[in-house]
């Protein structure tokens, strides 16, 4: 997609959208209330006071490059076409690492190029790809610590703006990639991982749905994480009583374990990477 006259929005599936206020979203690991939030929604406005922002989250845990891109790849498709996304989770900022700037199916985004936008271009073929790197558009000082506020909001500012994708920098051949385990499934069982612990302490698990079709529902299956074991997998947390162990397929998709009105990570001691396995 390319940002035209007067807001209008020229998307890669070939669907038009006019955002008459251009909208910008905010993913970091920076912590809730971070003045670092601050200070980067202030270059924006500064630069485009039109602008609407909207915190997707700032709760990733800190340098935390994987739990990130997994709430990108889930939440940024589901807004407006045309939707500038902007993640902050930086471990490695003022090294040699590349910012990009990268369009991935209708959404436009600005991020490290540390494997944060990777779940999203594994999913769908960026249509562009830049490095940024044009000095013209960054705040300056440029802080060798901060490259969110000095190079990523200004840049983002400007593109709201309606300067082209084109000028922030040379094309990038590809963004970085992590590696992306799946589950594997044979005959009656399903091996996983869990690959993220949301804010309730569900575990969240790389299981998907339709992995799991085919595979009974009742006491016959049992799910095991660790030495942690529950039978049948179920539709709704309410469908088993408070405190109680309980599998389901969440709304990501995604079988997960979850302890009715608890946390299962605090009641469980399980971490990200944990074996996950369904057996019937």
């Amino acid at each position: 997609m390319r940002h035209g006259v007067g807001g209008l929005l020229v998307c890669g599936c070939g669907r038009y959208a006019r955002m008459n206020t251009p909208l910008v979203t905010l993913t970091t690991d920076f912590g809730e209330g971070s003045p670092y939030v601050a200070a980067m929604k202030g270059v924006l406005l500064s630069i485009n006071p039109r602008l609407r922002i909207v915190d997707l989250t700032h709760a990733i845990p800190p340098q935390n490059i994987r739990r990130g891109a997994l709430v990108l790849a889930e939440v940024t498709p589901l807004y407006p076409p045309g939707t500038l996304h902007i993640a902050v989770v930086d471990p490695g900022v003022g090294s040699d690492r590349a910012i990009a700037y990268a369009q991935i199916g209708d959404q436009r985004y600005i991020a490290p190029d540390n494997g944060l936008l990777s779940r999203l271009a594994a999913a769908c073929e960026p249509s562009k790809i830049r490095a940024i790197t044009q000095e013209r558009w960054f705040r300056r000082p440029v802080a060798p610590t901060f490259h969110g506020r000095d190079i990523m909001a200004p840049a983002a500012g400007h593109l709201s703006l309606g300067v082209d994708p084109d000028e922030l920098g040379p094309p990038l051949a590809r963004l970085a990639a992590l590696d992306w385990p799946g589950a594997r499934k044979v005959a009656n069982r399903i091996e996983g991982i869990v690959t993220a612990i949301d804010s309730f302490g569900n575990l969240i698990t790389n299981i998907s749905r339709d992995m799991l079709a085919g595979v009974p529902t009742d006491e016959s299956v049992g799910v095991f994480c660790d030495e942690h074991e529950t039978r049948g997998i179920f539709r709704t947390y309410a469908d088993q009583p408070a405190m109680t162990l309980i599998a389901l397929v969440g709304s990501n998709d995604c079988l997960e374990l979850a302890i009715v009105d608890d946390s299962a990570a605090a009641m469980l001691g399980v971490r990200v990477g944990a074996a996950v396995e369904v057996r019937w």
